[in-house]
């Protein structure tokens, strides 16, 4: 059966920086083609992503992931019923949310500070603090708008909770629009609910993580900081301290179902929608949320605020492919002053066509945004365009793909 899947390559070289931290505090690594390389986890560049959507699409169209939900769904009971306080509200949202999603719903737990002293919240406030659930929670901005109606409806009949919920319907309401009208978020990068797996929704796109196309050294920055009050006499720093960092050519790579992202989409983000608008709206946003997103970890310390190398998409109608066997042999700056760049868009170049001939697995369509003369020799591999190109381009092509599907 024939498939539509989106494949995006990125080289991106990042200087001395520590995107992505481990437990110890060094940046992240891992063994590759019996070298150790630099590591970015597929949750980082993620959340990266999806800090990206804020700016590329409307929040309308984007999800909130929290265990603060009942705090979420209050402030728009409230928005649009001004006379209700958070404290009246907090019991109906808790039981909605509940209903919903057959998460436990637990008191945020206090404690007493003292002798005669306040009890205060988990976060140290003495004030009143809403109900959290167990876990976090992915909910699309129409699901919160649609249980926060249903809220409304309960809170307007001065119903108990637990008495509403068993009204006849009411349930399965609360289920039908936490299950309905899924974020582009939601959409791309799934949802588990552990108490109710039919809202699970499977991820219709793949982050791998980044890896360096050669070995890394860790290295580590010893820095002193002077207290700016000292006197002459009073010589020395006032802090001492190490951060660990390195630097690395990264290869990243993201494949994204579309069939599957237009099934979790259902039937569009609003109801004016044409059917394929809201996937290519997500399409555009993803490439282009992806691309440019950078995991914001000790980034006031290096500024590491680089942009990639190149960027290769494939448009496929087969099984997603990485080509990250490219660098299985690390690439050498081979004595040369050129750095790893170059190396790196020679090995794609001669492993790309390589894989595509051997297993008959070419891409519809083949787009390149490249930077400089050391990535010139991935420039027969498709259309060469700028960014913005790149995304107008991807979303039109899927959208003919979807119109032709259906």
């Amino acid at each position: 059966m024939s498939r539509t899947i989106l494949d995006v390559h990125i080289l991106q070289t990042v200087p001395p920086s520590n995107i992505n931290r481990d437990d110890t505090g060094a940046p992240k690594s891992a063994v590759y083609g019996g070298v150790r390389r630099s590591r970015v986890s597929s949750q980082a560049w993620k959340k990266a992503t999806r800090k990206a959507f804020e700016e590329l699409l409307d929040p309308a169209e984007l999800g909130v992931r929290t265990k603060k939900v009942v705090d979420a769904l209050t402030e728009r009971i409230i928005a649009r019923e001004e006379s209700l306080t958070a404290e009246q509200v907090w019991p109906m949202a808790a039981e909605i949310i509940q209903g919903a999603t057959g998460a436990k719903i637990e008191t945020t737990t206090r404690k007493t500070t003292g002798k005669g002293s306040k009890t205060v919240g988990d976060d140290g406030s003495a004030e009143p603090q809403a109900p959290q659930s167990s876990y976090l929670l992915f909910l699309s901005a129409h699901q919160l708008d649609a249980l926060a109606t249903l809220a409304i409806e309960g809170l307007a009949k001065k119903a108990e909770p637990k008495v509403f919920l068993k009204e006849a319907d009411v349930k399965k309401r609360a289920k039908d629009a936490a299950a309905t009208r899924h974020s582009v978020d939601i959409a791309l990068f799934g949802r588990m609910v552990a108490d109710a797996t039919d809202i699970n929704v499977d991820a219709a796109a793949q982050v791998a993580h980044a890896l360096s196309v050669h070995p890394v050294d860790l290295e580590t920055d010893y820095f002193t900081a002077v207290d700016d009050q000292n006197s002459g006499a009073e010589p020395g720093a006032g802090m001492i301290g190490t951060v660990d960092f390195n630097s690395a050519t990264l290869y990243r790579y993201a494949a994204v179902d579309i069939d599957l992202l237009a099934k979790n989409l259902d039937a569009g983000l609003s109801d004016a929608d044409r059917a394929t608008e809201p996937v290519r709206r997500a399409v555009e946003a993803f490439v282009e949320g992806f691309t440019l997103s950078m995991p914001t970890g000790k980034l006031n310390t290096f500024g590491n605020n680089t942009l990639p190398d190149a960027v290769i998409v494939k448009l496929r109608s087969t099984r997603p492919v990485s080509f990250v066997g490219a660098f299985e042999n690390p690439v050498s700056q081979g004595g040369t002053t050129e750095g790893h760049v170059r190396a790196a868009c020679q090995a794609l170049a001669e492993h790309i066509p390589a894989v595509e001939d051997a297993f008959g697995a070419p891409a519809e369509h083949t787009w390149i945004v490249r930077v400089g003369q050391q990535t010139q020799d991935l420039a027969p591999l498709g259309e060469q365009v700028n960014l913005r190109d790149l995304v107008s381009r991807v979303g039109a092509a899927v959208t003919d793909r979807l119109g032709q599907v259906g």
